[in-house]
Formats: structure tokens, sequence, C-alpha cells
């Protein structure tokens, strides 16, 4: 079976300021006067990984171990400070709510301006329009804008739109657990029927029972770091014992 992604010695540094900076007048005036000083944080730590093209493959760890930072670089949000990233594919990214949302603009301007950012064409849009509308289940709120939605609102728009094609790669970072438990089924089964056209699914969850039920393989990162990767079951019931 071939690969959908394979990162090689990839790390990321971050350079955190020492101390606040209130303002952004503050900042350039430290910055011109060279009173910034900074600390490198390091995100990721020489990751290795290959994930298989048409499997389920799920991130789990706890807060701030650099699990969303290795979405980020698989989707080529970040640039590695050092190692590869080879994708083979196109990536469909669900990673941050309201990314490529303008809250201001209805969730039908959204569905076209969202659409645009993917890559779709307004007719294709237009063809695929009701289907969007009808997976979200929000035809009476489409004209809304949406700063009045809740966040789980915003995940079933940002949802359907990203799936309403067959990527060869969907990355979800959290939004799984937006919503209502029935919204999740419905996504989850939504991911199913990807998974059967042969799309690869990269899964950031902290609901360790939807990555039990949907995952293949996990990697469990802690500090940056992979500490095991194997079979799901596996890895979710060892990494359960030692993070309560």
């Amino acid at each position: 079976m071939s690969n959908a992604v394979e990162i090689k010695n990839v790390s990321m540094h971050f350079n955190m300021a020492k101390e606040k900076v209130d303002s952004i007048k503050e900042y350039l005036i430290k910055f011109f006067k060279k009173q910034l000083f900074f600390e490198k944080f390091v995100a990721l730590d020489d990751i290795n990984l290959e994930i298989k093209a048409g499997e389920v493959f799920g991130l789990v760890g706890l807060n701030g171990c650099g699990k969303s930072t290795l979405l980020k670089i698989i989707s080529g949000i970040y640039k590695p400070t050092t190692g590869s990233v080879k994708v083979n594919g196109t990536i469909s990214p669900l990673i941050e709510l309201g990314a490529g949302f303008d809250m201001d603009l209805t969730a039908r301007e959204n569905i076209y301006l969202n659409g645009a950012v993917l890559g779709y064409s307004k007719e294709y849009i237009n063809e695929k329009f009701d289907e969007i509308v009808d997976f979200t289940e929000l035809h009476q709120f489409i004209d809304i804008p949406m700063k009045n939605y809740s966040s789980g609102m915003v995940a079933r728009v940002g949802f359907a739109i990203a799936t309403v094609t067959k990527p060869d790669i969907l990355i979800v970072d959290e939004i799984l657990a937006v919503g209502d438990f029935l919204f999740q089924e419905k996504c989850e089964k939504r991911i199913d029927e990807l998974m059967s056209g042969g799309t690869t699914v990269i899964i950031v969850s902290h609901t360790i029972d939807q990555i039990k039920r949907l995952c293949d393989r996990v990697a469990w990162i802690e500090k940056g770091k992979i500490k095991m990767i194997g079979e799901t079951d596996e890895v979710c019931d060892l990494y359960t014992q030692t993070s309560v």
C-alpha cells in the first residue's frame, strides 16, 4: 500500500517572547531598540511518520503536545524548521473553526467564499449547494450572518463544504467534538463514506472512544515527540492508563 503522507525528521521551533508586550507600538519600539528577547520553544522534535493511503490515522496527546502543529505542517500552513513532508494527493483541511470564513457574511456567501478557498469553481458550488445545505441541516439560517452562529453551527458548514467532494486526504482537528451527538454521528458516517472511496483521514480528537471507533492506527505525541505508534486499541489503552 502506498503512503499518502511521509514525514521525515520534522522539527518545528517557535520564538517566544520572554516578556509581555501590551501593544504593537511597544513591540516595535522594543524591536528597533533591540530590547526584545526570545526563547526557543520546540513544538515538534524529530518526527518521523508514514500514513498509508486510505487509512484513518489518529493523533492523541495532551493539550500543547504538538498535534495541531503537526496537522498544520501536513496541510502546508506551516513550513517545518527542519525536515521534509511529502503529501501525495489533494488535501481538505478542517483545522480551525471559522478559518476561511468571513463571519460578517451569511452562510450562503461563506459557502461560495470557502469553496473558492478550497479551489472549487462557482459553477461547482452552484451544483453542490443544495447538498451542502442539506448536510448542515441549517436551511432556515442560511441567510443569517455567521457571527450569529454557534461554534457547532460553524462546524456544520465547514465540514459540509470540506467533504462535499472526495479529497485524497481529509484532515480533521477536534471539529467532530463540536455540535450535538446526532451530527457527530452524521460526520462519522460521512468519513466512512470517504474511506470507502479511498480517502485518507487524519484525525485529532480528545474523545478516545471516537478515535477507537474510527481509526486504523494511532500515534501518541508527548511533548513534541512521538511516544508510540501502533494499532488503535493498544495505543489508546496505554495512553488512557498513563494520562488519567
